[in-house]
């Protein structure tokens, strides 16, 4: 594995701790934004191990990751999904105010159990990989 794929999937890990420790005390619009970040780091993590770029653009990471999956059986529909479904919390928790702009804790709570389910798989696909 490449140093800075590491460094990718070590970033994704502490804001995964930092999404579970917000959302045990009910910060759901900063959990599920961070779920989103985790997600979003182990998906850099995936891209760099195969590429060596780094993309800046969330639709950037988005679309190269699908990419990289698309035809992998080990990444079902519900993980290919991830990265889009999480990008929406955390643009609800940035922009949105007044009615639209809570997160649910059942909401934030799936965010951040999908985002180590996504974190985990990316962790051992680029180990694996590599």
């Amino acid at each position: 594995m490449k140093p800075q794929t590491g460094a990718f999937l070590e970033k994704a890990n502490e804001l995964l701790r930092q999404a579970e420790t917000m959302l045990g005390v009910s910060l759901n619009e900063a959990a599920g934004r961070t779920a989103y970040l985790a997600g979003f780091h182990a998906a850099q993590a995936l891209i760099f191990e195969r590429h060596d770029r780094v993309f800046k653009k969330h639709s950037s990471v988005q679309g190269e990751f699908a990419r990289l999956v698309k035809d992998d059986p080990r990444f079902d529909l519900d993980l290919r999904a991830f990265l889009g479904r999480a990008y929406n919390l955390k643009a609800i928790a940035d922009y949105e105010t007044g009615a639209g702009s809570h997160i649910s804790n059942e909401h934030a709570a799936e965010a951040v159990a999908d985002a180590v389910r996504f974190v985990g798989m990316l962790s051992v696909f680029v180990s694996e990989s590599g």
